[in-house]
């Protein structure tokens, strides 16, 4: 694989210890604003949003200059945001640096899949879209739990501020590895935008909303789960969040190996399979060791679905995949900001803090029945594709000429 992956997944890595650092430190920002933990919940929820708008605004934006240096500006304002974030005097300007820092998370990926794509032989994209968001999955594995120890030792606004760090770490190294890349040249907005006349295109992003949103409602509340329904302490947080990464690198590298091969089968056994499990956890979550192993299953049937997604919608969207492929990496966001409200609301009515795990096994459902459906529809077009081959007239031999 080429180095110039590493610079991507080395900006995938500070991007990804900051969208789901908050979650292991929901109960200190909450304290020291004086909020309610499902409130402070709206710090995930703004960052979502971010994303979704973010993804395709920068995206169009970016289009006005090279690839290489668009990823710079994307990292230089994720710096800012987190900065923002680190040193808010009240809880709204907290949450308007994390909407600020989030507005870079969409195009990044976005763009970064397209430049990674680019990067290798055609057989070997999903590989390497999966390279790239090792990164994400490594921060869960290394920055995310570092950071909650950071957050709950020395305080949370030093876990933001090292994040700031390592976003200009990302910075240097997109500027030292990422070959020079002219900006793309015949492709307008309008024909961006025709890729989501797709109906596969769409089914996709639906897939990657309710998929991944069943993750995060599970995840976003992990902290009061564990502490307050498991009986962990607050310290032990930080070793679950470990075990949620290492099942995130898993479901990515096996994602990343075999949806270039068997994409559907892998999202319908990987999407399935999360349904069961985060049905499961609302009662598995009641005993350290049974909680322990369901969060490393949620995270690797739910990181399972990320490569194939990004790739189905790279392919069907192969002629103007850039917009597609950010606004792809905003629906991921729609789906954790509709999750965390949606286990906020359930919470909040008293349900308890097991009540989320039955709103993300319902939207992996969903998301189950939309595969199913993209499946029989991709296979009924193939069907008619091949009876119109079958039946067309053979071609008419040419008259033999006399001499």
């Amino acid at each position: 694989m080429p180095l110039a992956l590493l610079a991507l997944a080395i900006g995938a890595f500070g991007i990804g210890t900051t969208e789901f650092v908050i979650m292991g430190l929901l109960p200190e920002v909450a304290a020291d604003f004086q909020v309610t933990i499902p409130a402070a919940g709206f710090l995930v929820t703004g960052y979502a949003l971010g994303v979704v708008l973010g993804a395709p605004l920068m995206t169009v934006l970016g289009t006005k200059v090279s690839r290489k240096r668009m990823l710079m500006i994307l990292m230089g304002l994720f710096v800012v945001g987190n900065v923002v974030t680190a040193t808010a005097p009240v809880f709204e300007v907290m949450l308007a640096g994390r909407v600020v820092a989030s507005l870079a998370h969409g195009a990044f990926f976005g763009i970064g899949s397209v430049v990674a794509a680019g990067l290798v032989a055609p057989h070997k994209k999903a590989g390497a879209i999966a390279l790239m968001f090792t990164g994400l999955t490594v921060a869960n594995v290394v920055g995310v739990p570092l950071g909650t120890f950071i957050g709950q030792h020395a305080g949370w606004r030093t876990t933001f501020l090292v994040v700031a760090a390592l976003g200009v770490v990302g910075l240097l190294g997109v500027a030292r590895l990422i070959p020079e890349q002219p900006r793309a040249e015949g492709v307008r907005l309008r024909q961006e935008l025709a890729a989501f006349r797709n109906v596969q295109v769409l089914l996709a992003m639906a897939m990657t909303v309710l998929g991944f949103g069943g993750v995060f409602a599970a995840i976003t509340y992990i902290t009061p789960m564990m502490t307050g329904t498991a009986g962990y302490s607050s310290s032990a947080v930080t070793w679950l969040l470990v075990l949620f990464g290492l099942g995130m690198v898993g479901g990515n590298l096996v994602g990343g190996r075999f949806a270039d091969r068997h994409l559907m089968p892998l999202l319908q056994v990987s999407l399935g399979g999360l349904a069961v499990v985060l049905a499961l956890f609302t009662l598995t979550a009641h005993n350290k060791i049974t909680a322990a192993v369901t969060i490393v299953l949620i995270g690797a049937l739910g990181f399972a679905t990320v490569p194939p997604l990004q790739k189905r919608v790279l392919d069907q969207a192969a002629g103007a995949p850039t917009l597609a492929s950010a606004v792809n990496i905003g629906a991921f966001n729609l789906g954790n900001a509709l999750s965390a409200w949606l286990g906020g609301l359930v919470i909040a009515a008293g349900l308890g803090y097991t009540a989320p795990n039955w709103v993300g096994a319902a939207l992996a459902a969903s998301a189950l029945v939309l595969a199913v459906v993209s499946g029989t529809l991709e296979r009924r077009t193939a069907t008619r594709s091949r009876l119109v081959a079958t039946h067309l007239p053979e071609p008419e031999a040419a008259p033999a000429v006399r001499s």
